[in-house]
């Protein structure tokens, strides 16, 4: 991930690369971003800045000269470094190198001051936390986040929902989601949320090693709610997930499954299938979907009328009735099939006896 930052005003900036045969895409150019677009590879390029205004969710910017007042609009100090592209000599202005080595995640200058210019920084800091930092939290940092936990009420819940999902798709949150839990970061905006569900995030993390699944935000996210599908829904519809999300998180909310995990993915689709063994702790039943295509019913209802049964609403019950026993018995082929085949137009035509021929 490279960004670059430089003096040249965005007017400028678009004029060079385009003498140079690069692509300039205006993509934030009021806020000094200029997006140069190389070989498919896009690179931000933003004019320095420093901020004029804030009110906790945007800032009003004005371009500057100056690098350490550009740094110094940052949120960390290992945000704040930077390096001149040609030479490799790296600029640190507030001690960042030093953070970094350490493996440690601290504010700018006041905590305080850095959230109340923008709110979603206490979301930030334990991303970065959970991505980068090792041992406890800064302490200055975490009493900041904890008592400005209310200002996350202030921003969009697209904004809240898309910093806490990176939180969730990491390797392992689960100790800074625990501390972000104990401290009532997120109760604010996701007061559902209990400090108890932690060791179901645990078992979960856990469950997705052992299955060999790649770590999933929104099953992780399904893991730290109660186990109601209507909670779930009014959740995924507050955050302004996507319909697809929706889904998901309630089907994750909904009661464990029984069966065969191969039945479960039939009627749901691998991956709600997969999500709900997984939540149920079972890896080895979610291992076995990784490579398992749903099979197709080898029958149809024009089978079912050529062997006697009479056309109409019928024809789809008794189909129905076929799948599921066809499902639940592990999707037979050949005599086993036609057990379920035969005993079911067995049960249908009992219940639709032939009419009595007329007089």
């Amino acid at each position: 991930d490279l960004d670059l930052a430089t003096r040249l005003r965005p007017d400028q900036v678009v004029e060079r690369l385009e003498h140079a045969g690069i692509k300039a895409v205006p993509t934030g150019i009021e806020h000094g971003t200029v997006t140069a677009v190389s070989d498919g590879q896009p690179v931000e390029v933003t004019t320095l800045r420093r901020d004029v205004s804030t009110d906790g969710r945007r800032a009003t910017v004005e371009f500057t000269d100056d690098w350490t007042e550009d740094a110094a609009r940052r949120d960390f100090t290992i945000n704040a470094l930077s390096a001149d592209p040609q030479t490799g000599e790296l600029f640190d202005y507030f001690g960042g190198r030093g953070d970094l080595d350490a493996r440690r995640v601290r504010f700018i200058g006041d905590p305080q001051q850095r959230i109340a210019e923008d709110h979603l920084r206490i979301l930030r800091f334990f991303r970065f936390h959970a991505r980068l930092g090792t041992g406890d939290p800064d302490a200055e940092a975490l009493d900041a986040c904890t008592s400005r936990a209310n200002d996350l009420m202030a921003l969009s819940r697209e904004r809240i929902a898309d910093e806490l999902l990176k939180i969730l798709a990491l390797a392992d949150p689960s100790r800074t989601v625990g501390t972000m839990l104990q401290r009532g970061i997120l109760r604010p905006v996701l007061p559902e949320i209990e400090p108890e569900r932690l060791c179901d995030l645990q078992a979960l993390v856990a469950a997705e090693r052992d299955a060999a699944v790649a770590p999933d935000a929104l099953r992780r996210l399904a893991a730290l709610l109660p186990a109601v599908p209507d909670t779930a829904e009014h959740i995924a519809v507050r955050l302004k997930l996507s319909n697809k999300g929706r889904k998901r998180l309630a089907s994750a909310a909904a009661a464990p499954s029984s069966g065969s995990p191969e039945a479960l993915a039939y009627r749901l689709g691998t991956e709600l299938a997969v999500d709900r063994l997984l939540l149920a702790s079972r890896p080895g039943d979610a291992r076995r979907l990784a490579e398992w295509a749903p099979p197709r019913l080898p029958i149809g209802g024009g089978a079912l009328i050529a062997r006697g049964l009479p056309e109409g609403p019928i024809v789809a019950k008794t189909l129905r009735q076929i799948e599921q026993q066809w499902v639940e018995a592990g999707f037979p082929e050949g005599g086993g099939l036609e057990e379920i085949v035969a005993a079911a137009l067995k049960s249908a035509n009992g219940a639709n006896p032939p009419a009595p021929a007329s007089a």
